[in-house]
């Protein structure tokens, strides 16, 4: 059973989506899951695996979806469970129960790996995968000139591709999108720039209700903040939304003086760590 949770864990994981593990640490007395016994919940709801059941079970499965509600919450915590309703104790929740014993809990909150799209393989490009592979972190590059999207330059990327901004667009969804945690355009050309951020609000905007579990990448654009303006005047005259604009950030990279490739890598890697542990830089200034 540990083995299937933790495949299906993995496998949520790599769909994009958190994921809470709920694993039994510690028991005493007569209870109904054993340690070792795990439970693990997807943003989508689904669930598999077993920590006991009955009300212990209930308990657990409300707070595992409370956790994954906000990006607030603690990344862990430890709860004890009393099984009788007369349970007491230190930090002993008590349940309507007749086992009698108690149960302990690790509650983790798992959250996907970056995997971020660089849209233009140039040196910017290719100093911001070099700072993601440091990390761990998965990237892959799309760029129209085949020479900038290749093994040579990328030999790490999940994906490659030189097709043409409306060829790479065609098939894609918010929930095939979701396979990046964000998207940079970096591209060589400001109209190709341009392009691709139309395409992705056009397809943010068709999609306001998005499927449960299914979240839209973050977008950032590098260039300045008069570059930014012009693409919004555009961006508003398409039909795209106030909110989906304010949703983009440009010019991106946390206000650290970057100026060479390297050091705009750091700048932006850092804003992107920043959101992915939901940790708050909004006293900062944004400045590539």
């Amino acid at each position: 059973m540990t083995a299937a949770v933790l495949a299906w864990t993995l496998a949520q994981l790599a769909k994009g989506q958190r994921v809470v593990l709920a694993s039994v640490i510690a028991t005493s007395g007569s209870v109904p899951g054993k340690v070792g016994a795990k439970l693990a919940v997807s943003m989508s709801h689904e669930w598999t695996g077993t920590v006991g059941g009955a009300g212990l079970e209930m308990k657990v499965l409300q707070r595992c979806k409370k956790l994954l509600q906000s990006r607030h919450q603690p990344f862990g915590e430890v709860l004890r469970f009393g099984l009788n309703k007369g349970a007491k104790g230190y930090e002993v929740t008590p349940l309507d129960s007749l086992c009698g014993g108690q149960v302990t809990l690790s509650i983790e909150v798992m959250i996907p790996m970056p995997h971020v799209l660089l849209m233009g393989g140039g040196h910017c490009g290719q100093a911001i995968a070099a700072s993601l592979d440091a990390l761990g972190w998965q990237h892959s590059v799309h760029d129209t000139r085949s020479e900038f999207a290749d093994t040579s330059l990328y030999p790490r990327a999940v994906e490659r591709s030189s097709a043409a901004v409306e060829s790479f667009f065609e098939n894609e969804s918010i929930k095939s999108l979701n396979r990046f945690s964000d998207v940079l355009l970096l591209g060589h050309d400001w109209s190709e720039d341009q392009q691709r951020l139309l395409k992705l609000l056009h397809i943010f905007n068709g999609e306001n209700l998005l499927p449960d579990g299914i979240e839209a990448p973050r977008i950032g654009v590098i260039g300045s903040r008069s570059k930014w303006q012009a693409f919004e005047k555009t961006c508003t005259a398409e039909g795209i939304s106030q909110h989906l604009l304010d949703a983009v950030v440009c010019p991106i990279g946390l206000n650290i003086g970057a100026e060479s490739p390297e050091e705009i890598a750091v700048a932006v890697v850092a804003q992107i760590m920043a959101s992915y542990k939901s940790v708050d830089v909004s006293a900062s200034t944004w400045r590539v």
